[in-house]
């Protein structure tokens, strides 16, 4: 049997090799491939496991592990196991191959001190078997308060304070070094002695071993030489299933020595989306549905995804995406998208939709009906793209936009209790979007803001947030569209940040101070020197430093804000054009690339990565130009699709396939509510005529705005305003006093259109158009008319004024016009 064995590898592995160029999968070709593509086994504790994966057209499309077959060619260098893990025996280089039927794929295998001896280490070993059995958990020992006497840094952030706690607390009966089987920290998880948390872990298992064999070392403690984990790489990082498909992901840790290992059995899974892929404690994908999802990975300080795509099982020929009308780069990232996912197109919209679409979303107001006939007879092949321009350079558009704006950085009385402050902040604004200003230029002005309040509106930002902590988060939140609230505790569980690195970036706000002027409500904005925030565990200020940016040194007394908005507004900084432009696509499509809007961290991917990308890069070139942004999304076939779903494609809310119909939000559709009737809303202190969307306050009081779902501008969140449907807005849209109100009151439009003896087809046509912005159909027309004809004669203005306000009610109250579609 040996020599048969010898013979193999003699004669058999040398042809299998010499194939194996050929069998395995080129790069963007087709066949099978191992992965990692390489590997090196540092140490004698490492190990790698492989995963045969199937690749076409040079993607991953399946794991194919089980049917592989494993050799090492040199099993005195590395052995390989039939699972495919790969363990090292002796320093040297060897090759694995993997056969699966007559296909052959290889990995080039370097082992690296195999027998010097080596003890687990603390940080890098000893945290994360806690961490995977949720010793730390904030469910178990790493609660504020810990769990049974034992409390932990949450998932291992502070390794000192965590080594201190097992080593010497407990009058060191948590490890027993003479005799580690008796620590309470084998004892307790392998369910030896009863324990809270229950039995975590077997006594012949790896985490055992990790365990006990690093108290018998005299458990070395955690050093500032200790390599520091640089980043987490999972493989496949993309891959395309079909449904019941099972996955196995790779993730390996890459240190500052140059060391990667493998740690796979010691990360933590999740899926973003578990109706497309769920994921199990070891890594294993199972495909559940077609869609996208990414799959959470995390390992210590560091988390990363894979994104796992099932294909819709519609039947689509590829011409019908050839077919598929493209008019910029969007619909190149969108359509692509739609093949990979076999999600067909819907077709592009009509005029009229596409004129109350675009006018609603650039500007928040609809169209009067002589500019809807204009449009909709005008023959110009070009008239969408002069259409756009017209909405892009209105009044209406800088009070659509200056609201917007004023939602993200919280204008209100209540924030700011002076009404000079709160319109200096207001007009500042305002003028930013009169003039479009550059995205970049914008933060930068607010962040840098200096002097007095009254003078320089932006500098009221710092009036708003007075405190460090907040203007870091809120700054963060607003500007690059992430959270990192969770760090100011701990580090930051789904994110990359640490405690050290936010409360570094909290320091660059720290010397901002305000005094008060000599007008009534004026305050002065300015940098003082020597004040610092410390850090709460360490008790020391840390040196200013932007979250991916380079430190400041403590001793500098310039304005650390400058070098903070240089940072940040950067063309190459990866967080802030990608902000605003998932802000601003969520606008026009009603669904964020990144969804919530403001929730940018990596492990909530784009919807479209290629789009989020394109579009981003495309924005920074053309000078952070908002307008161009907007344009180019509007201009865009995607955007100009139809709401109405076709077959295949009805379930899509997130990949463009086609419009997504939603309701209007509270300002808007209170202001067209006045549009339509005619009879403007009187709001407490502002002239007659003023629109919901021209207050700059959102403290005004107004029952329908609050009703439905108006921000009230307290914390930097698009959760503020609330988009949900409820009872009480049905009830007050049907029978409240708002729409009411408006069609009893007089020199409306219904008036206007009685004074001038306007035919029942003429008050038919002249409603659609303000309303719907477009005419009535055949159908419409006939099942209309004759109500209207049947109320009694022409002098009795009373009964056809109230045939006249209910055809109004119905409409104003219909999905048609409370949605945007």
């Amino acid at each position: 049997m040996a020599n048969r064995f010898l013979c193999f590898w003699a004669g058999g592995l040398l042809a299998l090799l010499i194939a194996a160029p050929a069998a395995a999968a080129s790069e963007g070709g087709t066949g099978i491939r191992l992965l990692p593509g390489r590997v090196v086994l540092d140490g004698p504790h490492a190990s790698q496991r492989l995963v045969v994966e199937r690749i076409a057209g040079g993607r991953a499309v399946g794991d194919i592990t089980r049917r592989a077959r494993f050799r090492s060619r040199d099993p005195a260098i590395a052995r390989v196991d039939a699972d495919g893990v790969v363990r090292p025996v002796a320093d040297g280089r060897t090759t694995i191959a993997a056969q699966v039927g007559g296909q052959v794929a290889t990995v080039r295998v370097i082992v690296r001190g195999a027998r010097r001896a080596e003890a687990w280490s603390f940080r890098r070993h000893v945290l994360p078997v806690l961490s995977r059995m949720g010793c730390n958990s904030g469910a178990c020992h790493g609660a504020a308060a810990g769990k049974g006497g034992m409390k932990l840094t949450l998932r291992g952030y502070d390794p000192v304070q965590d080594y201190f706690t097992l080593t010497r607390e407990a009058w060191g009966r948590r490890v027993v070094p003479t005799a580690p089987e008796r620590s309470l920290l084998l004892l307790k998880p392998s369910g030896a002695v009863p324990h809270g948390g229950g039995r975590r872990f077997r006594p012949d298992s790896l985490e055992y071993r990790v365990l006990r064999e690093w108290i018998a070392a005299g458990m070395p403690r955690p050093s500032d030489r200790d390599p520091r984990l640089l980043r987490v790489e999972v493989l496949p990082s993309e891959v395309t299933l079909a449904p019941k498909q099972t996955q196995q992901l790779i993730v390996r840790a890459h240190y500052s020595d140059g060391r990667v290992e493998d740690v796979t059995r010691w990360a933590k899974y999740g899926s973003n989306d578990t109706g497309v892929a769920s994921v199990d404690d070891e890594g294993l994908v199972r495909v559940e549905g077609p869609g996208e999802a990414p799959i959470t990975v995390w390992f210590s300080s560091q988390v990363t995804f894979a994104r796992v795509t099932v294909p819709f099982p519609t039947r689509i020929a590829a011409a019908a995406f050839a077919r598929a009308e493209r008019r910029n780069f969007v619909d190149e990232h969108v359509l692509a998208k739609l093949a990979a996912l076999r999600i067909p197109p819907s077709r592009l919209c009509s005029d009229a939709e596409f004129l109350r679409r675009a006018s609603l979303d650039a500007t928040g107001t609809l169209p009067d009906p002589a500019t809807t006939r204009a449009f909709l007879a005008d023959p110009d092949p070009n008239k969408r793209d002069r259409l756009i321009e017209q909405l892009l350079a209105s009044e209406a558009f800088v009070d659509y936009w200056t609201y917007r704006w004023s939602d993200l950085l919280l204008v209100s009385s209540r924030k700011l209790a002076q009404p000079a402050a709160m319109l200096a902040f207001s007009r500042w604004i305002r003028q930013s979007v009169a003039e479009n200003k550059p995205w970049d230029r914008f933060a930068r002005e607010i962040l840098t803001a200096t002097g007095s309040n009254l003078e320089n509106g932006a500098a009221n930002y710092y009036l708003i947030h007075k405190e460090t902590i907040d203007l870091a988060e809120t700054t963060t939140q607003a500007f690059l569209g992430m959270s990192v609230m969770c760090a100011r505790c701990h580090n930051h569980p789904l994110e990359k940040w640490t405690q050290s690195d936010y409360y570094a970036y909290a320091n660059l706000f720290a010397r901002v101070a305000l005094k008060n002027g000599d007008q009534r409500g004026e305050v002065f904005v300015y940098s003082q020197p020597g004040r610092e925030i410390e850090h709460p565990r360490l008790g020391v200020a840390l040196p200013p430093r932007p979250l991916d940016g380079p430190p400041l040194s403590l001793a500098w007394e310039g304005d650390r804000r400058v070098p903070l908005a240089k940072w940040l507004t950067a063309p190459e900084n990866p967080y802030f054009a990608r902000a605003i432009v998932n802000r601003v696509w969520r606008n026009f499509m009603g669904r964020g690339l990144v969804e919530p809007e403001d929730d940018l961290r990596l492990t909530n991917p784009a919807s479209n990565e290629a789009l989020m990308a394109a579009l981003t890069r495309d924005f920074v070139q053309h000078g952070f130009d908002l307008k161009h942004l907007m344009r180019t999304i509007m201009r865009s076939a995607t955007y100009q699709r139809s709401a109405e779903p076709v077959p295949g494609n009805e379930s899509d809310l997130k990949y463009g396939s086609h419009y997504l119909a939603r309701r209007l939000s509270a300002e808007v559709m209170l202001d067209a509510l006045s549009q339509v009737t005619g009879v403007p809303t009187d709001f407490p202190g502002y002239p007659r005529g003023t629109r919901a969307l021209q207050l700059p306050d959102s403290q005004v009081s107004s029952y329908f705005l609050t009703t439905f779902g108006r921000p009230p501008r307290e914390q930097t969140c698009s959760c503020e305003r609330q988009e949900d449907p409820s009872l009480i807005q049905a009830l007050h849209l049907r029978n409240g006093a708002t729409l009411n109100e408006k069609l009893r009151a007089r020199d409306g439009r219904i008036d206007a259109l009685l004074d001038r003896q306007a035919s029942d087809a003429e008050v038919l046509s002249e409603l659609f158009l303000a309303a719907l912005c477009r005419e009535p159909t055949e159908d419409e027309r006939r099942r209309i008319l004759p109500v209207l004809a049947a109320t009694p004669a022409d002098g009795d203005r009373a009964a056809r004024r109230a045939a006249c306000e209910d055809l109004f009610w119905a409409v104003l109250t219909s999905k048609e016009f409370l949605f945007n579609h």
